[in-house]
């Protein structure tokens, strides 16, 4: 077992992983203003714990599993509390892109589409396909088994290549 972390780099490794921990927090919550509090909630939190990741295994993963049982909490919340809403996928017109002109705007699409899936397919399929993770790593951070990171995936990839001919045909 290695060392604790020592407290100034595991701040700038946190640091670090903001983006990716941002698209993977909008990949849940479905909302930016949602996404950001998320992110801050789970960076408060790691660092008042830092102390509990004894620094093996990947500290992103970490985070992700934190941030995802944050969320988890919150929604809970939110059933109890009556008249609060996300706002739909669709609605959301934000994506930290650096392309210009045509990319960015399919950049945008490709996110709202994503966004439009369910929750356990979007969550997996960010995981997997936008930031890298393996298979078990997913399955872990998400505490769901690997065959259903493995079957939400599939079905994730099927109906992104569906939504995108679809949007292609409407274009031509």
């Amino acid at each position: 077992m290695r060392s604790a972390v020592e407290p100034n780099d595991f701040r700038r490794e946190l640091v670090s992983l903001l983006p990716k921990l941002r698209r993977f927090a909008l990949s849940l919550t479905r909302n930016a203003t949602d996404a950001d509090d998320l992110v801050q909630e789970a960076c408060e939190r790691a660092i008042t714990r830092h102390h509990l990741w004894n620094g093996e295994g990947r500290l992103e993963s970490w985070v992700y599993a934190l941030t995802r049982n944050l969320w988890v909490d919150e929604v809970r919340k939110r059933k109890v509390r009556a008249g609060t809403g996300l706002v739909a996928a669709e609605e959301q017109d934000e994506l930290v892109v650096d392309a210009a002109g045509e990319k960015a705007v399919y950049a945008n699409q490709i996110q709202k589409m994503i966004l439009s899936m369910p929750d356990g397919l979007a969550s997996v399929f960010v995981l997997v396909n936008v930031e890298g993770h393996s298979y078990r790593e997913a399955a872990d951070i998400l505490g769901i088994p690997i065959g259903t990171v493995m079957s939400r995936l599939s079905a994730a990839r099927i109906r992104l290549a569906a939504m995108i001919e679809k949007n292609t045909e409407r274009r031509a």
